[in-house]
This record gives structure tokens, sequence and C-alpha cells, in this order.
């Protein structure tokens, strides 16, 4: 299974995504490629895989992701191989991109599970962002600009997840991974009996000419 995860900058997603990592098993998370400089504490291949416009735009013209995106002036995007390492591995999927990058990857794979997280205010982000201390006057207006724009698109999720509380939001995250994989898992169980009679029987009838 593939889980889309988007949220506007500063709604709390990554300590989420963490806790959801953390508490859930067999879940593989989609490290992204970006063009971004790394931040305090960031390591390659842990948060992102960094890496120059020049490479990531001879990605793109090689067709080698599956989405991405241009965010505030740096590229984001995951690559082709992310889908087929998490099924070889038996894992199920967890990518968090923007709404772009989302709308890309539905498309692609339309059974996928997509989760919106957001903040419960405007007030609230706000207070959220400027406690990162990451991010000049202009950068957060900017991103609160942003929000505004990306909050709109909501109606495009399966789930809409209003961060409010850390600790039962990553609850309600969790539930909602978890009941989508029974749901998935039951189907599976019930339909694929059902197939194998019709394969067997048209093997039947092939051998028998």
């Amino acid at each position: 299974m593939v889980f889309i995860i988007s949220a506007p900058s500063g709604s709390g997603k990554s300590t989420l995504v963490a806790e959801l990592m953390q508490k859930v098993p067999a879940l593989r998370f989609s490290v992204s490629y970006s063009t971004r400089p790394p931040r305090d504490g960031e390591r390659n291949g842990e948060q992102y895989h960094f890496v120059s416009r020049e490479t990531f735009e001879r990605m793109i013209a090689n067709e080698e992701f599956l989405e991405w995106a241009d965010v505030f002036g740096h590229y984001y995007g995951t690559h082709v191989n992310e889908l087929s390492k998490a099924r070889d591995g038996g894992y199920d999927l967890v990518l968090d991109i923007d709404v772009q990058g989302a709308r890309q990857l539905r498309e692609k794979v339309p059974d996928a599970v997509s989760i919106f997280i957001l903040a419960p205010s405007r007030a609230e982000l706000e207070q959220r962002l400027r406690a990162r201390s990451q991010d000049s006057e202009a950068v957060i207006q900017r991103r609160l600009r942003d929000a505004a724009e990306e909050i709109r698109n909501y109606p495009h999720y399966d789930y809409v997840l209003v961060n409010d509380q850390v600790e039962k939001s990553a609850q309600r995250l969790i539930s909602i991974v978890t009941a989508e994989r029974a749901r998935r898992n039951r189907m599976e169980a019930q339909v694929r009996p059902i197939l194998d009679s019709f394969e067997k029987h048209e093997k039947e009838v092939h051998q028998n000419g």
C-alpha cells in the first residue's frame, strides 16, 4: 500500500510521521530528493537526498521521478525506485509530499491512501512557524499565504487530520493506516480464493484444449 501524507509547512507533519514510523511495523519511509540546502542536524540520505539543481534537472529529463515539484524555489521529488524497494522488502510505503506531488502520484497510483494534516487555525500555524526559528519574516508570510492555497486542496484527500494535540493526532494517524491496512487485507483475503478459482478453471480449459 502507498500512503500519501501532505500538510502546509509548520503543521507538525514530520512529528506525526515520525510517531507513525516508530509505532507501526512494516512501513518504509520514502526519502525524497531535494535541491534545498540541509538544515542543522539533517543528514544526506535520512531526511532527504540532497542534490544540485543540475543533477535534479538531469533526473527529470531521464524520467527518474514518480513525482516532483518546485516548492519555494527548490525542487523536491520521489524516485521511481521507491515503490519497487518497498514492494520487494514487503513494506507499505509512506510518502511525505506536498499537494503538487500528491496530485501527480495519485494519477500514477490511483489506489494510494491520501491524508491531509493541518493546524487548527491560521494563528496556530503562524505561532508554530515562528517557534521553529528557521525562517525569515518574509518566508513566514509566504508560507502562510501558500498554506491557504494548499488547504483548499483538502477535498482531493481521503482523510483530513487536524493536528490540535500531538499525541492524539499521532494516534489518529496510526488508526487511519491500521484501518486501511485491515480493509485492504480483508478484501484480498475474500477475493483471492474466488479469483484463484477462475484462474484454475481457465488453466484447466487451456490444458484440455
